[in-house]
This record gives structure tokens, sequence and C-alpha cells, in this order.
């Protein structure tokens, strides 16, 4: 037999399903550079609530004056002792009084103010510092003239009632003695709003939400992005990643882009890994199925199967996704007549057998959609069926229906060598690749390994990387149709089957069942 050994008739031990949501530093980094928009709107968004709020914000003007309590003495020491520790013990009391009506309601009389002492003590404030017996007052107001005369009247106001309050019953003068030091001039500029503050506040107000919006965007959005994320699933072999190229959607085929393209070198790793995931075996099968439809399995099937075709071996390409088939589209053969034809009985396989390209690849397509494709993949024909190409081919890769939706994939992977899973970034979910591993798991499958594919080519997640430089490519053929891969005359096609299948050193001539 012509190529290296695939997969192995020793099934490994089931892959380990993890759930390892830890994040590192590059992780962050990560959703950092995938939500830099978000993070960027949400940082202009607090800038701008910060410059609107100062400027929607009337200005507010703040006066000072300041008072100094004296005691009357005779000026002896132990007097002055005693009359200090007494203002700063007593300077407490008067900056509580600052706020009450006894000062206030004198200072809306003398300037005719229209508010309530209450609503006045809102605009007044008064403190003293430690050790001192020094009195601030400041008035709060959104004239500056207006803001300097009722703090100018405030200090005014206390000082008479410290008086009144101080002052002895009989006819002597009071104690305390208080006096203005700083008298209440209006202020240049405003007080509030701040704007730089608010500039300040709204960056780090938006930065916050916009990094908490990505965590948090990153935390409930369990979408497989990269295959880093696939690790935290499973510790299954990663066989290769495959980027999203946009030209694939058009042109899927390997045949149809460069030979030095990075979608042609993935598939060239991919083909390289499978070799070695299981080398000490001799099964020959390989089933590649995904988690949920549109996952890319029957592109990724169709091209490993050309690109093992280009290395030398002689592969047998089966489409047995019998709900939907594709491979027949892409590859632009005879759908109607295929794999259903040959478990049925109503043809022989080599004669239903199309060969495709110039290398030794040969397709079996779906044939009739039946109405039971599960009973069809799990019978006796179908291991029959399996075995007979087994013989006569170094590897058969086989397109199955993705896992979730329905059993087809379950119930065929009884019958083949190893099992690839495809998962298709942006696409599935780490709860659908868990789920799909657990049903392969279920039955015993020996899962080979994991292909990555759609992985984004630009951006924090990019994954494609290519050794050539574009102007090394070789030039696109001008017609499409001419670099896509031709089918051989069928006189042609059974010439080389009938070779493929006579005996040889290599290969037993019992490869297939007798004609009946």
């Amino acid at each position: 037999m012509n190529g290296a050994v695939l997969v192995g008739a020793i099934r490994p031990p089931p892959a380990k399903i993890q759930g390892d949501l830890s994040l590192d530093l590059r992780d962050y980094l990560r959703i950092v550079r995938r939500s830099w928009i978000s993070i960027t709107a949400l940082t202009a968004l607090g800038l701008l609530l910060g410059g609107a709020a100062s400027v929607l914000t009337p200005p507010t003007y703040t006066s000072h004056t300041q008072l100094f309590v004296a005691i009357q003495s005779s000026g002896s020491i132990s007097e002055l002792q005693q009359g200090n520790t007494f203002s700063q013990a007593r300077v407490q009391s008067y900056v509580r009084t600052v706020t009450t009506p006894v000062v206030l309601q004198p200072v809306i009389d003398s300037l005719g103010l229209q508010e309530s002492p209450v609503e006045l003590a809102g605009r007044v404030q008064a403190s003293t510092d430690l050790n001192t017996v020094i009195i601030n007052i400041s008035v709060d107001d959104g004239s500056p003239v207006q803001a300097a005369a009722t703090a100018q009247a405030v200090a005014n106001s206390l000082i008479k009632a410290v008086d009144t309050l101080e002052k002895p019953r009989v006819g002597d003068a009071s104690p305390v003695s208080l006096s203005v030091i700083t008298p209440a001039s209006a202020p240049v500029a405003p007080s509030a709003p701040n704007t730089r503050l608010n500039l300040a506040l709204g960056l780090f107000i938006g930065i916050a939400s916009g990094l908490g919006l990505a965590v948090a965007r990153n935390i409930f959005d369990t979408r497989i992005r990269v295959e880093a994320d696939v690790r935290r699933v499973t510790d299954a072999a990663l066989l290769g990643g495959i980027a999203f190229d946009q030209e694939a959607t058009d042109r899927p085929l390997l045949t149809q882009s460069s030979d030095q393209s990075p979608r042609a070198e993935s598939f060239r790793q991919i083909r390289t890994n499978l070799q070695f995931a299981n080398v000490a075996g001799r099964a020959r099968t390989i089933l590649l199925t995904s988690s949920l439809p549109g996952e890319g399995k029957s592109t990724t099937a169709t091209n490993l199967a050309i690109s093992l075709a280009q290395a030398g071996q002689t592969v047998c390409l089966i489409d047995a996704d019998l709900r939907r088939p594709m491979v027949s589209e892409y590859l632009g053969l005879e759908r109607n007549a295929g794999l259903t034809t040959a478990l049925v009985g109503d043809a022989h396989v080599d004669d239903l057998l199309q060969a495709w390209g110039d290398h030794n690849l040969f397709v079996l397509t779906s044939g009739q959609i039946p109405p039971n494709p599960s009973e069809l993949l799990g019978s006796g024909a179908m291991s029959s069926l399996l075995k007979g190409l087994e013989a006569a081919f170094d590897v058969v890769v086989i397109d199955a229906p993705p896992l979730l939706p329905v059993t087809d994939a379950a119930v065929l992977s009884q019958h083949v060598g190893g099992v690839v899973l495809v998962v298709g970034a942006q696409k599935a979910r780490e709860q659908d690749l868990g789920k799909a591993l657990q049903a392969l798991e279920m039955v015993n499958a020996n899962l080979l390994g994991i292909v990555v594919n759609r992985l984004p080519s630009r951006g924090p997640d990019a994954y494609a990387y290519s050794y050539y430089r574009r102007e090394d490519e070789p030039p696109k053929p001008r017609n499409e149709k001419a670099a896509a891969e031709t089918i051989r005359p069928r006189s042609e096609r059974v010439d080389e089957f009938d070779e493929l299948l006579a005996p040889a050193p290599h290969r037993p001539a019992q490869a297939f069942r007798p004609r009946s």
C-alpha cells in the first residue's frame, strides 16, 4: 500500500472534557483588542457626558471669610493660657452656630433674600482648623457679588450672635471677642463646575464601563473563537486550524487556490498531524463530523481527501451525509447513484465510484436521500462496504452528518478507524463541543483529534500565517473553470479502478466482495 498508515486499531483513552474558565493576562489583552470599538465608544461617551455636565451646569461662585476668636483678659500669663484653652473649647460651638437661624435669619433680613434659613444653610459652610481659634466661613452663590455680600453678612451676624450668647446677665461685657481677619471678596472664577475633574471622571467611568462590558461579554459569550477556547473544553489533540477565507465561499476546493496559500498549507499540516495521530495502527477509515451544521465539515473532508491524494495515496471519499449531501456539489459529480444505491444492492460499488482529478482520488457520492439514514449507515451492508474499501484504498475519508441534530455520525463512528471533529469558529459554542465529545465517548468512538475551521485571519484572534510572500505565489488562472479539477471519462476511470483492485504484493486480491 502507498502512503503512511494514518490511524490506529488501538484506541487511545477518551479525551478529557475540561471546564477551566480562568483567564490569564494574554486572554485579557485579547479581550481588550477584540472589544476595542466598544471600549473606545464608551470612553468617548464618558468624555462627552463629562463635557456636557460642565457646559450645562450653572456656574457657582464661592466667597470666603475668616474670624478670630479672642478672650477678654488683663493679659497675665495664666489668664492668657486659660483664655486660649477656653476659646479652643468654645470655637467648635461657634462653628455649629453659623448655620443656625440665630445667625442666618438676620442675614436674610439685611440682604432681603427670598429663602428660608434652612435653604441658606445649604449654601453656607463653616469649619475650623485643629488647635486654632480661627473660624472659616464660605458661601456659594450664582453671583460672585452676592456670594461675597452673604459671606460678610454671615460673619457680622455671627459676631453679634456670639456677643449676645456669651454676655453675662449682669451688665458686664462679653468675655469673648470675634474679629474678621479676612474680609469676604467677590471671586473672579467660578468654583463649580470643575471641567477638568468632570472630564477625568467621565474618562474613568467610560474606560471602566468599556472594560467591564468587554469582560462580561467574554464571560457570557461561550462561542469558540480561537484554539485556546477548545483547550478550555477538552484536552483532545488539535490537528490544525483553517483560517477563514472569503474566497473559499465561491472556490472551496484546494485545487482552486494557490499551492502556497495559507489555506493549502493548513490542510497539509492537518494531513501530516493526522499521520502521527496513531502511527502504530492499521485502520484506514477516517470519519469527519461536527457538532452543528454549517461548521465546514464537508469542505474539510473534501479538501483533506484531495490533500491526501496529492501526497500520493489512493483515497476514497464517501459522502455519508444522507440528509444534506454537499460533496457532489463541490466536486461537480453525479449524486443520484452512490452510497445508498450500493447499500440497497441496486449496483456494485465499483460501478458507482467516480474518479476525480489527476491523482488517485475516487468519490462515492451520497445517492438518493433515503427516509431512514441512521438505519442504512448502521447496517451490516455499510460495515461490509467499508471493510472492502479499506482493503482497496490507502485511506477512506467519510463526510458524516453533524452529531447533535441527528445520530448518524455516532452510529457510523462504530464502523470506522477514527473520528475527526470539525469545530467552526464563531459558529460552535463550548457547550456544543462538550455535548459532541460526550456523544462520541458514549459510543466508544476513537477521536483522533479536532480541526478548528473558519478561524479569523485578521484582528486580535488572527490565525493565518504564511511563509511565502505574495509576489512568490503563482498567478491565478484567468479562467476559474480551468483551475477546477475535471472528471475523466468513465472508461478511463473503470480501467484505473480495475487496476487498483488487481492483485499486488502490497494489496490482497480479495479486496472487494465478488460481484453477485
